[in-house]
């Protein structure tokens, strides 16, 4: 009698066990597919190391490291004066699309400079805007990607517009970029916060489902059958403990970074007017 307990014992530790090894193994999985491409593992793990020439044992060799960020220097024409009793008014409100010289990203630091180029010419009272203009205009504030969920930031503010061999003064601001609503000049990446808390809910969802699989399989041999109700309710647990939890584990999730291509459509709003020469 002894012996058949103490093997319904070890049975069912075997049997539990094997279902949160899978799940551990699983989670680890996770983890390093968060970090690693593993389709470029073979590819990319090891850095290229420069090859050595032994015939040229006393000379040095030089490797030359690439820059992680790229560097911007947008030259800004200077203001042309302007007498505004005697000039054009392009009206505050006015919108024009352009594209930019440059890729947009929340790596870029306030104070940066960056330029667009219309691609479709404007028309206003006594006079056209023509496309291929400049905007010029600086970085007002930018942040990677911050936890609670919250993606990057990239606020753009215009400060000129430059065609026909003059610039004037143009305040303006981002109103779409990539065809997109941009709200109140923030160009903002992906908020991720709920969907952390979606894939906390998932993977304690994806675990009771394991746990029922187990109790089945228990359910179906006699020597274990009376303990195949315990997998189901250690997998009821861990799915309402992650339900719980969800909320404040999301806490710790960053949200989605700010990286607009060179060339990409956007939309600029003078927020006053503009006073150009006749």
């Amino acid at each position: 009698m002894i012996k058949r307990f103490f093997v319904l014992v070890f049975s069912f530790i075997i049997t539990l066990g094997q279902v949160y090894a899978y799940e551990l193994d699983m989670s680890v999985d996770e983890e390093i597919q968060k970090k690693y491409n593993s389709s470029k593992l073979n590819y990319e793990v090891l850095p290229n190391l420069p090859k050595v020439d032994n015939s040229a044992k006393n000379t040095t060799t030089q490797t030359s490291i690439p820059k992680t960020q790229p560097t911007y220097n947008t030259s800004v024409p200077n203001i042309t004066p302007v007498n505004k009793s005697a000039a054009i008014t392009i009206p505050s409100g006015t919108k024009f699309s352009v594209k930019s010289d440059q890729t947009i990203a929340d790596t870029m630091r306030a104070t940066t400079n960056v330029s667009f180029t219309t691609t479709a010419p404007v028309y206003s009272k006594y006079t056209t805007i023509p496309a291929g203009a400049k905007f010029y205009g600086v970085i007002v504030d930018s942040h990677r990607p911050q936890i609670s969920g919250n993606g990057g930031l990239v606020v753009i503010r215009m400060a000129s517009l430059a065609y026909g061999g003059n610039t004037y003064r143009a305040d303006g601001k981002i109103t779409k970029a990539n065809y997109k609503k941009v709200f109140l000049n923030n160009i903002k990446g992906k908020h991720q916060y709920w969907k952390s808390v979606g894939t906390r809910v998932s993977k304690g969802e994806t675990f009771y489902g394991k746990s029922k699989n187990v109790s089945a399989r228990m359910s179906n041999i006699p020597i274990i059958e009376f303990v195949s109700f315990v997998p189901r309710v250690v997998g009821a647990l861990g799915y309402g403990v992650n339900a719980v939890v969800s909320p404040v584990t999301a806490l710790f999730s960053k949200g989605g970074s700010v990286s607009i291509p060179a060339g990409s459509t956007f939309e600029i709003k003078l927020l006053d007017d503009v006073y150009v020469s006749k």
